[in-house]
């Protein structure tokens, strides 16, 4: 099992994200930490949890899915899972039920699982609760996905249908899990309980205007793959983010 972390200026959230990955109970877990040259003291808050972080790399890069895509090039782990700078899991059991929930019946290339939205400053403060339910591939025509952070996916996918698109600023992450259990038909285990806490933001959320690129960047995620998605998939995905806060 593989787990990237990549961070850009994240000094405030980095120190969490790290002691939430190296404290799980799994024994073979390898940890990549993708640092893009940050100015702030990231770097040296990094360099505290050394022992516990397998490959380290600070350098200039495009953009998070350019770092992503740089870590999942270089994992070794049959699975790769990431949790970005602002995230951390709630627990230490995390990966190794992962792991058993994808271990749980044959052909099983994805997993995926719950996750809390929290509060900046306060995280024990729930804002929105994204329950993802089991996977049917009709989901994705009614504006499903699965949250990303708790997206885990097998090595040898990537190797077989590509990483992420650099074509994409905010769904890169949409159009890789739409190319995957869509278009591939993986097959996706559904893990029912939440596993990664996130701090309430996000580039796609942040206003409606991005909101608005989001969802053109959702519609050519369909067209790049040759897709149709149904009449209303892209109405009902902004809806469903809504319905989480119910």
């Amino acid at each position: 099992m593989t787990i990237i972390t990549v961070c850009y200026n994240a000094s405030k959230t980095i120190a969490n994200t790290i002691t939430s990955v190296i404290s799980q109970d799994y024994e073979n877990l390898e940890y990549m930490v993708i640092d893009g040259k940050s100015s702030d003291n990231s770097l040296e808050i990094i360099n505290q949890y050394q022992d516990g972080i397998s490959q380290l790399i600070s350098e200039p890069d495009k953009g998070m899915y350019d770092a992503l895509n740089k870590g999942i090039q270089m994992a070794t782990g049959e699975i790769v899972g990431m949790l970005n700078a602002d995230d951390f899991y709630v627990d230490e059991h995390v990966v190794s039920d992962m792991v058993q929930a994808m271990s749980s019946g044959p052909g099983y290339e994805s997993g995926y699982a719950d996750l809390y939205y929290v509060d900046n400053k306060n995280t024990d403060k729930v804002i929105r609760k994204w329950k993802s339910g089991r996977y049917k591939r009709e989901k994705f025509k009614q504006g499903w996905m699965p949250p990303h952070p708790t997206f885990f996916l097998r090595k040898e996918a990537y190797e077989k249908y590509g990483d992420f698109n650099l074509d994409f600023r905010s769904a890169a992450d949409y159009e890789l899990m739409l190319r995957m259990l869509y278009k591939h038909q993986l097959k996706a285990a559904y893990l029912p309980r939440t596993i990664v806490k996130m701090r309430l933001g996000g580039m796609s959320n942040a206003s409606l205007l991005n909101r608005l690129k989001a969802n053109r960047e959702d519609r050519k995620a369909w067209k790049i793959n040759d897709l149709k998605p149904g009449p209303l998939t892209l109405t009902f995905k902004p809806l469903r983010k809504l319905m989480q806060y119910l």
